[in-house]
C-alpha cells in the first residue's frame, strides 16, 4: 500500500491542482484505473496486475503494422497508449 500511495502522489496528486473533495475523488479513480489497468509495473515484467503482458513481437512485419492509440487521462496528466491488434 505504501508503494501505491507514494505512486499516487509522484505521478497524481504532485501534478494536480485539486478543487475540492469531489474532484478529489475523481482523480483518485481514474488513477486507479490507470495504475490497475495500463501502467507497466517493473515487479510484474512491465505488466498491470489486471493485465498479464502481451508476448513479445519479434516478427519485424508485425513491428511496422503496430496501431498504438494514446489516450489522455485527467487532462493529460496520465496518458495510456492502447495496442489494439
Amino acid at each position: 500500500m505504501e508503494q501505491w500511495v507514494q505512486s499516487c502522489r509522484r505521478e497524481l496528486l504532485d501534478r494536480c491542482l485539486l478543487w475540492n473533495e469531489r474532484h478529489l475523488r475523481h482523480a483518485l479513480r481514474e488513477y486507479e484505473q490507470f495504475y490497475n489497468r495500463h501502467r507497466a509495473h517493473q515487479a510484474l515484467a512491465q505488466a498491470t496486475p489486471l493485465r498479464p503482458a502481451p508476448d513479445p513481437i519479434t516478427d519485424p512485419e508485425r513491428i511496422g503494422d503496430l496501431n498504438i492509440h494514446r489516450r489522455d487521462r485527467l487532462g493529460g496528466v496520465l496518458t495510456c497508449c492502447l495496442n489494439p491488434l
